[in-house]
């Protein structure tokens, strides 16, 4: 009895020593970042798979519940989750996770976001007023946000600071020599011109210097019509495209339709971790988003 007593305290004691940090992501994205920055010391969950829509999420009493325990809220901001993530902070009775405290981590502060509207009219579709709000597709974003991750990480866990800044500096040691690879093998992407679903994909085509020829949404934010769709393959009559591109939780209906009738492949990326078998972390991401459109005939 007194042996088992002391082997049930014992697993606690080891659990409560590698569970110190408890990260709720907004997106898959930023879970792993987290994961790959604490180890064993980090408990990370995501409010959202690849095959949801980051902006459009309800504020379940379930997932209200998941944040009330968080230390740490990791998200991307740039209103990308303004439709649901105040009602979740505020629902949720933890103050530590609201804008303003440190348990509230922002990615988009961290880098330079691009597509600032000139001005703001719901007419134009779904626009944000800080700029596109999809920053994670280009990983030099991502090294910048893991380092300002990884020191807000040891500042909420000060006593273990040191194990998240030696990982921190473990994952950066091998994201930059990772993405110097990846430019190098995208090379022959340079100048590739796309139709894409939502400009969730904007960061990704101007890192890799693709370009853009169309859009399935009419405006952002807006659903495919068939007006649209028919003029859009007029256009591409004029200006081909190689291949129409979309997210994995982007309706594949719209993708399929024009590009069986402009005669180019439609081509599913994976978005984010958990978007495709392969992009099991941010690693795994690029390798099979690169892999997706080189295979893209040219």
């Amino acid at each position: 009895m007194i042996r088992t007593f002391i082997a049930g305290a014992a697993l606690l004691c080891s659990l409560a020593a590698h569970a110190e940090l408890k990260v709720f992501a907004c997106e898959p994205e930023w879970q792993s970042l987290a994961e790959a920055l604490g180890g064993d010391l980090v408990q990370a969950q995501s409010a959202t798979t690849a095959l949801q829509d980051p902006h459009y999420i309800q504020a379940r009493p379930s997932l209200i519940a998941r944040t009330r325990n968080a230390d740490l809220l990791v998200c991307t901001g740039a209103e990308l989750e303004i439709g649901w993530l105040p009602l979740v902070q505020s629902q949720s009775g933890n103050a530590s996770i609201r804008p303003g405290q440190p348990g509230y981590f922002e990615a988009s502060d961290f880098v330079a976001l691009i597509e600032k509207p000139a001005r703001l009219d719901r007419s134009l579709g779904d626009l944000h007023a800080g700029g596109n709000p999809h920053i994670h597709l280009d990983p030099r974003n991502v090294a910048e946000i893991a380092a300002a991750l990884g020191e807000r990480m040891a500042e909420l866990d000060a006593k273990e600071a040191a194990h998240y800044r030696q990982r921190t500096k473990a994952f950066l040691d091998r994201w930059q020599p990772a993405m110097a690879r990846w430019e190098k093998d995208a090379a022959p992407l340079k100048g590739l011109p796309l139709v894409v679903h939502h400009r969730d994909l904007t960061y990704l085509i101007a890192w890799l210097g693709m370009r853009e020829v169309g859009s399935l949404e009419p405006k952002p934010g807006l659903p495919p019509s068939s007006a649209h769709l028919a003029e859009l393959l007029g256009v591409l009559k004029r200006t081909p495209a190689k291949a129409v591109v979309r997210s994995a939780y982007s309706d594949p209906k719209p993708a399929a339709w024009l590009a069986e009738r402009a005669g180019i492949p439609a081509v599913m990326l994976p978005y984010t971790v958990g978007g495709s078998d392969k992009a099991k972390d941010l690693f795994g991401l690029f390798e099979d988003t690169l892999a997706r459109l080189l295979a893209i005939p040219r």
